[in-house]
């Protein structure tokens, strides 16, 4: 009876999941470095990087932080994911999965939290509002970004447009000497859709107009119509956190999946016996091939 020749398949690392996690991640690391970017140029722009203790002078919410810790944060676990699938390096790889993993359960404890505590975060949401309101002349950034908000949804200070009394430029005590005193932003004015040219001094004046405060300008406070814009959009929103979290683990799997390949594949190397297999002329090739700088990569 003619000898049988028995062919294991030995363990590899599978090629498509490598590259697509290191594509995956490529895109991931150039769009964490671009707001990154953006947000060191804002910050050299105002002074910031020269005189650090400029970050500590506003009041309120500095918009380009969101730049600078999204961008920072993605540059990592981006730079983590792109070098660990190329170089097929387990400990970068854990760590990518594992810091993904502790972001989205932390997106999802917070969503939790803001459905059982709603009443809370409301009142935190005013309070927030309201510090923004004391501060909104104090950073272009942050006024930009308030009149943004305030104009999308039709609206002016946090329940009110009393509310910018908390400003010492609008607020409507008799020792306030500036113009705009009893006032609001241009951004919680009512829009003339005739009106080709922007008059940012609508708003002069127009809390002393009782009665005219209706027509011209926004009455509702922002909570009430971020809440009602929340819930007119409630599919979109869900879908796109939804969207987000399926390619966070989508990112865990692929990584979680080629940290298991290599391990495999470390795995069988070990086992090789040197009397009879007919791999072992190749084995310190193949050894260095797995910890040196070759096409196959580091392996931790």
């Amino acid at each position: 009876m003619p000898g049988k020749h028995q062919h294991f398949q030995e363990p590899e690392v599978g090629c498509c999941g490598k590259y697509f996690l290191f594509g995956f991640n490529i895109v991931f690391w150039v769009l964490g470095a671009l707001f990154l970017a953006i947000g060191l140029w804002a910050w050299g722009e105002k002074g910031v990087l020269s005189n650090l203790s400029a970050l500590t002078d506003l009041g309120g919410l500095d918009p380009v932080w969101l730049f600078v810790v999204v961008g920072g944060i993605m540059s990592v676990l981006g730079f983590a994911g792109c070098i660990g699938a190329l170089r097929e390096n387990t400990f970068l790889l854990k760590f990518f999965s594992v810091f993904l993993g502790l972001i989205f359960f932390l997106e999802l404890a917070t969503g939790i939290l803001a459905f059982v505590f709603k009443d809370w975060i409301r009142d935190q949401l005013n309070l927030f509002i309201n510090n923004n309101v004391k501060a909104y002349r104090d950073d272009i950034d942050l006024q930009n970004l308030i009149d943004f908000a305030q104009e999308y949804w039709s609206c002016c200070g946090a329940r009110g447009p009393n509310d910018w009394n908390l400003n010492i430029y609008f607020n409507c005590t008799d020792l306030n000497p500036s113009r705009e005193r009893c006032g609001v932003p241009f951004s919680c004015c009512v829009r003339d859709p005739a009106e080709d040219v922007l008059n940012t001094q609508c708003g002069y004046d127009v809390r002393l107009k009782l009665l005219e405060q209706q027509g011209s300008i926004h009455t509702k406070g922002c909570v009430g119509q971020f809440e009602k814009w929340l819930q007119d959009n409630l599919i979109v929103v869900a879908g796109v956190f939804v969207g987000i979290a399926l390619l966070q683990i989508f990112g865990i799997c692929l990584a979680q999946n080629l940290v298991s390949d290599i391990k495999a594949v470390k795995a069988n190397c070990r086992d090789l016996d040197p009397a009879r297999s007919p791999l072992w002329p190749q084995r310190d090739s193949v050894l260095g091939f797995l910890t040196g700088t070759g096409v196959g990569g580091v392996y931790a």
